[in-house]
């Protein structure tokens, strides 16, 4: 029985199990199980594809990236057109867009590329269409924009949100709060923080990590939050993305009201029509907000900071991550900086290379 075998015949029994307190072992190590098999098959067909193919490899580029990924003919071109400089092919038939098309959306002093990927179909995480090229690209993102059509039901969002699932993206979601950490010896060790539990139990751990073949190993849970999924996630790390995800509704000038209003009101959403040109700027801002970048202006002695020129770094970036960013080799010339800002206790404060940069902080560098 090959791989896709054994993934199809534990799904069907995972289907059939009906979820109670007396089958909670057993669907935990049939998901371990589906888990393996399925990070299984993603590395035979890595070693076998031998790369992403004809224009996939887009180099990462800017202050941030951003993916556009959604079915077919749906509005991903023409809403990086709307955004961008970028000319994307757009027509009104399925699969307009073969590669991945980038583009640069500057705003508030930032350069983000925007890649538009080609649509997925139903099945993308087995290789249907291109998928997994697609979802592998997604995975390089710093925000993930799901286009969907505001004319279709719900489902197109449930599969979608499916798909990158099967593929470790995990959207809006933060890693698992476990610790986790294989060892030579000294067996199986697992502690709970907290009195409440979950349907996470000692027993369901070690099962999985027998099936995992892992035998000496510390498992920490902090948090009573954390379920079965979690804990697999945990023993599977390096293969899970966690990225914040905006879900856009294009075509909203083809339905009612009532149900723009529905799907404006839902969590990390915006409406629009590309066709029409309602709603980009929301777009443009969501996208900056979700990103969370901080705009930081250095000034020389003496002279007064160029607001217009901003340097763009990571939310939680630090003087030394500004260094870097200059010049690799910038911080084994500095000396200290002077920081105004909501950073400094005072203005100016004297800071080293860990003071944590705010949002519009004025930095000036000393050179020994």
């Amino acid at each position: 029985m090959g791989i896709i075998d054994k993934i199809k015949s534990i799904e069907e029994e995972m289907a059939r199990t009906q979820k109670n307190k007396a089958t909670e072992h057993h669907l935990g190590l049939l998901k371990g199980k589906l888990a393996r098999y399925r990070q299984q098959l993603l590395e035979e067909n890595a070693s076998s594809s031998g790369g992403g193919g004809t224009g996939f490899e887009v180099s990462k580029s800017g202050d941030a990236r951003v993916v556009l990924i959604g079915y077919p003919s749906v509005g991903k071109s023409s809403l990086l057109s709307k955004v961008t400089s970028t000319k994307s092919e757009v027509a009104n038939y399925a699969f307009t867009t073969l590669t991945s098309v980038p583009g640069v959306l500057k705003y508030e002093g930032a350069e983000i590329q925007i890649v538009d990927l080609p649509g997925i179909i139903h099945g993308a995480s087995k290789g249907k269409g291109r998928g997994k090229q697609v979802i592998a690209t997604a995975r390089t993102a710093d925000l993930i924009v799901m286009v969907l059509d505001a004319t279709k039901s719900n489902h197109q969002r449930e599969s979608l949100e499916k798909e990158l699932e099967s593929m470790g993206i995990r959207l809006n979601k933060d890693k698992p709060n476990i610790y986790f950490k294989k060892k030579e010896t000294g067996g199986i060790k697992i502690t709970f923080t907290s009195l409440v539990r979950s349907n996470l139990t000692e027993d369901t751990i070690r099962l999985i990590l027998r099936d995992y073949r892992i035998h000496n190993a510390e498992v920490l849970v902090r948090d009573s939050a954390c379920t079965v999924d979690d804990f697999i996630d945990v023993l599977n790390e390096q293969h899970r993305n966690y990225i914040k995800c905006l879900y856009v509704y294009n075509k909203i000038d083809a339905v009612s009201l009532e149900e723009v209003d529905r799907l404006a009101r839902e969590p990390n959403t915006v409406v629009i029509s590309c066709e029409m040109d309602l709603g980009l700027l929301d777009v443009v801002e969501e996208i900056w907000y979700q990103l969370n970048l901080n705009r930081v202006f250095t000034k020389k002695r003496g002279i007064k900071p160029d607001f217009t020129d901003p340097l763009v770094v990571r939310n939680g970036s630090t003087i030394n991550d500004l260094c870097h960013q200059i010049h690799r080799d910038f911080k084994e010339k500095f000396k200290y900086a002077l920081v105004w800002g909501s950073s400094a206790k005072h203005s100016p404060q004297k800071c080293g290379l860990n003071h944590k940069i705010h949002d519009e902080d004025v930095i000036c560098l000393f050179t020994k």
